[in-house]
């Protein structure tokens, strides 16, 4: 145990922190309904905006990967309708390295039976699955060929069928052929797909039926890219270095529609992060501005004990500095769980907590206090012992 001299030698060797901690919390204490104010209001700012931040970051995300279930945002197809260079596919998952699907289309015209002319396009339906979750499909062909019954003299390929096409090719949903430069394939129906757009009016089938068929390679890239807008910029320009017979173009409704989307949700997050801080703001001021005016009595006593202008006016800005992180810290956690809360109820998803926001509340936080500190500040170089201490 430490004897007085020791004691009174430490006090003796840190005055002024020791007295600065001393009045801080003395000044907190004695104006506990002001102080609790001005702490709600940071802790309020400071929870929305790391929920806010929490969402802008993580909804980002969810919507980007929501939007790849709408279909591709670029397209790589052969110049003047020519097929792709053979590994084209493998170069296109290349350059994606796991950010992303592309399935390969193959498209011919062929005559029905009875000569009408009809759209037919290999596909790769494991990979068209997965890039258009939106498709309205009945049933999937099974990758696997199935025979046709037993005493008829060929195998019937699965297709998938487009609404409007079934009408032509199929009106009973009985097998039927198709016939492509002399070369005819016997199909049977294995499910339906409407779109609502071009889709509806062909005919597909696998893509190795396709080219054993028609000899035709595949001329069309679907390519669901991953990522922000420059880095899907990025990845077209990569594609048309690797493919320069080939010309990449943008899904432009794709694109835009996420552009205007995340747009309007970030605005609308900012938007609101920005609101609430400014009301914090002001009530913090009205807080500290009260906060100068209950203790200018205070003030008077050190200035007349010989405290200067610069250590009042640093002494303030730390009482304003301490209110904001000890704000920005329980209104932190407390935006967390909010974030998570919004998550759980309005994506169904769990929202994972981001830290690294933390620093950026942290010091939004304090820099709002002490903005809100400069006017009283100013308040208190007003300050005149003399008419104080008499009571005017």
């Amino acid at each position: 145990m430490n004897s007085p001299q020791e004691v009174a030698a430490n006090r003796a060797r840190s005055p002024h922190t020791s007295m600065f901690v001393r009045m801080l919390v003395r000044a907190a204490v004695l104006r506990r309904g002001r102080a609790a104010s001005a702490l709600f209001a940071m802790v309020v700012a400071a929870a929305v905006a790391t929920a806010m931040l929490n969402l802008y970051v993580d909804v980002q995300a969810k919507l980007r990967r929501e939007f790849r279930n709408y279909g591709a945002n670029i397209i790589v197809v052969g110049r003047d309708g020519a097929s792709l260079p053979a590994g084209a596919l493998a170069q296109v998952e290349g350059v994606l390295a796991g950010r992303g699907i592309v399935a390969p289309f193959g498209l011919v015209v062929a005559r029905t039976g009875d000569g009408q002319a009809i759209v037919v396009a290999g596909a790769d339906f494991d990979r068209v699955r997965q890039l258009n979750r939106w498709w309205q499909v009945s049933s999937w062909p099974s990758t696997i060929p199935t025979s046709r019954a037993e005493g008829e003299r060929e195998m019937a390929h699965p297709a998938l069928i487009g609404m409007r096409a079934l009408s032509v090719v199929s009106p009973k949903n009985q097998p039927f052929d198709l016939s492509f430069q002399g070369h005819t394939i016997h199909v049977t129906p294995a499910g339906t797909v409407q779109t609502g757009g071009a889709e509806d009016s062909r005919v597909y089938v696998s893509l190795a039926d396709f080219v054993s068929w028609t000899g035709v390679q595949p001329s069309t890239l679907e390519v669901a890219a991953s990522g922000a807008p420059e880095e899907i910029s990025s990845v077209m320009l990569q594609l048309e270095q690797a493919l320069p017979a080939a010309e990449v173009r943008p899904v432009r409704q794709i694109m835009e529609g996420e552009a205007r989307v995340l747009g309007k949700t970030r605005a609308t997050l900012l938007a609101a992060t920005s609101l609430i801080i400014l009301t914090a703001a002001l009530c913090v001021l009205s807080t500290l501005m009260g906060w100068v005016f209950d203790r200018r009595r205070d003030f008077a006593i050190m200035k007349a004990l010989g405290a200067s202008d610069r250590l009042l006016n640093g002494f303030f800005a730390a009482e304003a500095a301490a209110l904001g992180a000890t704000g920005a810290v329980i209104g932190f956690i407390l935006g967390i769980g909010i974030a998570a809360w919004i998550g759980r109820v309005n994506f169904h998803a769990p929202v994972v907590p981001r830290f690294g926001v933390l620093p950026v509340v942290l010091a939004g936080s304090m820099v709002v206090t002490l903005l809100s500190a400069i006017l009283p500040i100013s308040l208190l170089r007003r300050v005149q012992p003399a008419v104080i201490l008499r009571g005017e």
